[in-house]
């Protein structure tokens, strides 16, 4: 290959799309939040727990005024401390009407066989949500221990039982270093390094599209006859995926400099007490795995995609690899109790969802290091098959404008008979 050529490519594509203005928005979303970030914490830093209480009183059903009918006679008459979020009612009948009048957000109904049983009936309008988020309530959790224990025990003790922790995180690496603590280690240590997973993940597809529609693009205006008569295709492909692989990776760094300016350095200079820097491991195995998705992806796409005869079929073809990429995403909300859970690890070492995979992984838990040096080895590997699979494609699908080739003649093509 002629690397000149490749590198003429290369500064073609990343000089004529580090311009665009979508790509400047994208890139600047990040420090913009980071700022937005700084200067709501420097504001309301004392106030972080207030805020934090304010929220999970959102998410809390018993925040709001439930109903109770009350047949084993212990809940009767309601603590002072509970009369303004529970109301008592005599017939469930009573309850319901005021259900219905959008009175009461819920009706507990405690038969008379609660000690024994424990069974208490919930009324909700709407779905069977409300009920299931009863029993993950502390106020209505509160609620039954403080009455159950009224007269019984000491109130210090009651009060103590109804409401038993007061949890203050801190995250500890495996080198003993504390990462995060205090009310905004949780932020800095899992919600930044999530969120920046995803700009990964936007990024990456951000590079892959501006390549797809490149070549498109040419093929729709027939400037790519004058380009592949100077240039063979996998000087072409390799140019533009080494540019606009370039092109991302401006981004990506731009987006973790940031971020890791905003929760380390700058953080500590605004004086915001409690948070923590962005583990190192994450960003720098962010970097390796954006150089290896990006790669990998953008092969692909551009091999498939030159099948396509318009934009519109390009973008179908290529649609493929945009669910691979999202199916770690399907299944994140499992990641939160077992982040090393074996699917998890399953999808790690899947070329096609190792990048995006490891980086939902990588801040929520010390991720093995098998896990991480196979995922990268696999990629390692995927990346010349798909190279030798997606030059094969690329350069048939240059010339193609008719129509896009079937699956058979796909086939044909990398056996080297197309």
């Amino acid at each position: 290959m002629n690397w000149h050529k490749i590198w003429v490519v290369a500064r073609h594509e990343y000089l004529a799309n580090v311009r665009r203005t979508g790509f400047i928005i994208m890139t600047a979303i990040v420090p913009v939040l980071g700022v937005v970030i700084l200067m709501f914490g420097t504001l309301f830093a004392g106030q972080a727990e207030q805020l934090g209480n304010f929220f999970a009183e959102q998410f809390d059903i018993g925040s709001k005024i439930s109903g109770v009918v009350d047949h084993s006679g212990r809940f009767s008459p309601i603590l002072a401390e509970y009369q303004e979020l529970f109301t008592l009612y005599e017939s469930e009948a009573h309850a319901e009407a005021a259900l219905m009048d959008e009175e009461v957000s819920s009706v507990l109904v405690i038969g008379e066989d609660y000690l024994e049983t424990g069974r208490v009936i919930v009324v909700t309008t709407g779905s069977s949500f409300g009920a299931a988020a009863v029993s993950d309530s502390s106020t209505i959790r509160a609620f039954f221990v403080d009455h159950l224990l009224a007269g019984q025990v000491d109130p210090a003790l009651r009060e103590r039982a109804a409401d038993p922790m007061d949890v203050e995180s801190r995250v500890i690496s495996s080198g003993g270093e504390t990462q995060g603590e205090g009310p905004l280690g949780f932020v800095f240590t899992f919600v930044i390094p999530y969120f920046l997973s995803i700009f990964l993940v936007i990024t990456i597809f951000i590079s892959s599209g501006y390549l797809l529609q490149s070549v498109a693009e040419e093929k729709e205006s027939r400037v790519i006859e004058i380009v592949v008569s100077s240039v063979r295709p996998v000087e072409l492909m390799t140019g533009k995926v080494a540019g606009l692989g370039a092109l991302g990776l401006t981004q990506i760094l731009v987006w973790m400099i940031s971020a890791a300016g905003f929760s380390g350095g700058a953080v500590a200079l605004m004086a915001i007490v409690g948070a923590a820097s962005i583990p190192a491991r994450v960003l720098i195995l962010g970097v390796v795995y954006y150089l290896l998705g990006y790669t990998l992806y953008a092969i692909l796409m551009a091999g498939v995609g030159a099948l396509g005869a318009t934009m519109q079929e390009s973008q179908q073809l290529a649609g493929i690899f945009s669910f691979f990429a999202a199916v770690p995403y399907m299944v994140s909300g499992f990641l939160f109790t077992n982040p090393n859970m074996p699917i998890a690890r399953a999808l790690s070492l899947f070329p096609l969802t190792a990048s995006t995979m490891m980086m939902l992984r990588l801040p929520l838990v010390e991720v093995p290091w098998v896990d991480v040096v196979g995922s990268i080895v696999i990629l390692l590997l995927s990346i010349p098959v798909a190279l030798w699979a997606g030059a094969k494609l690329f350069r048939v699908g240059l010339l193609i404008y008719d129509k896009r080739p079937t699956l058979k003649e796909i086939w044909h093509i990398l056996r080297g008979e197309g």
